[in-house]
């Protein structure tokens, strides 16, 4: 059955079938081969495309102007300081007259409520690129590059995300993992388990793709992992929590003794980036001389064979342009 995704909003891969997660998943490995080829396309020529950031972002923001910019479109950037969006006009005001203008938008920021918002009064296709419990565009990027580098299917592929599993990139990664039938661990310490809702949601999913979604504390399930997973302990915002998350998801950092764990010697590291694996960057050092090692995955892993991370970045311009191409 062919699939047609034409004026659909892409806000959460709990919205979509199988198939057509597979198809966008297809559609951006071509683009990203024609690319490569030096084959030039125009599928968003004529196109103008918004995107409204309340987070700001490297990997999304880039993704999304090269990859709309590539494909013949012209970008709007609006962020909190440059619009007057849900300061001196609501978001349904606001909604309704970008739908005038613009023939898709991008959101970037906290309530998924917002998200869902614009896509009912806009009148255009929304896009996710990130949410406080939600992160699709990502996980496409993610499967993208899983299947770049693992010969088998993806229902035959174990996820393990460590630390934090109640932040938007596990929950994400159970929605992706259930609607294709795969093996996902969340490991992370009982106090940050999943929220038992979204555990309820992906359920009956699960049972029919026949994937696995389960919650662990304990290091052997870790064995047999394909990917290790993780991201950063304390999101935009959530910097008044680090000392207690240091303590709490310091045993669940990616080390290479944690990785061998899996027993599995081409085991894959993915993170969605930017990520604390050295001293570089001002936080991590600000917070090292306050007592607080913040780092969720050790440099020696971050810079090993087994990383795939620049990869992976990649390929959320190939995967961003898929939704892109598909859905205007």
């Amino acid at each position: 059955m062919a699939v047609n995704l034409k004026g659909r909003s892409f806000l959460t891969l709990m919205d979509f079938t199988t198939e057509e997660i597979r198809y966008l998943l297809d559609l951006a490995k071509d683009l990203k081969a024609q690319r490569h080829a030096g084959i030039l396309s125009e599928h968003l020529k004529g196109k103008n495309i918004l995107l409204l950031f309340e987070k700001s972002s490297t990997r999304t923001r880039c993704a999304f102007e090269v990859g709309a910019s590539q494909e013949g479109a012209a970008v709007t950037f609006l962020d909190n300081a440059s619009s007057q969006f849900g300061k001196k006009e609501s978001l349904e005001d606001s909604a309704k007259v970008f739908g005038r203008f613009f023939d898709g938008i991008e959101y970037r920021g906290y309530e998924q409520s917002i998200v869902e918002d614009l896509a009912k009064y806009s009148g255009v296709p929304v896009w996710n690129g990130l949410t406080d419990i939600d992160h699709p565009t990502q996980i496409l990027a993610d499967l993208l590059t899983i299947e770049e580098h693992l010969d088998k299917p993806l229902n035959n592929v174990k996820v393990v995300f460590c630390g934090d599993t109640r932040n938007n990139m596990s929950y994400a990664w159970m929605y992706g993992c259930a609607k294709f039938g795969m093996d996902f661990v969340a490991f992370g310490p009982p106090e940050l388990a999943p929220a038992q809702d979204v555990l309820d949601r992906v359920a009956p999913i699960a049972v029919e793709t026949g994937a696995s979604i389960r919650f662990s504390s304990d290091v052997a399930a870790l064995k047999g992992a394909d990917v290790l997973y993780t991201d950063v302990w304390a999101s935009m915002g959530e910097e008044a929590l680090i000392p207690e998350r240091v303590k709490l998801l310091t045993p669940y950092k990616v080390t290479m003794e944690l990785l061998e764990k899996t027993e599995n010697p081409d085991v894959l590291f993915l993170h969605c980036l930017p990520a604390f694996h050295d001293f570089e960057t001002v936080m991590a050092k600000t917070q090292y001389e306050l007592g607080y090692d913040i780092r969720e995955v050790t440099d020696d892993v971050f810079r090993s064979r087994h990383s795939v991370v620049f990869d992976e970045a990649e390929n959320r311009l190939h995967t961003i342009k898929a939704v892109m191409v598909a859905t205007v």
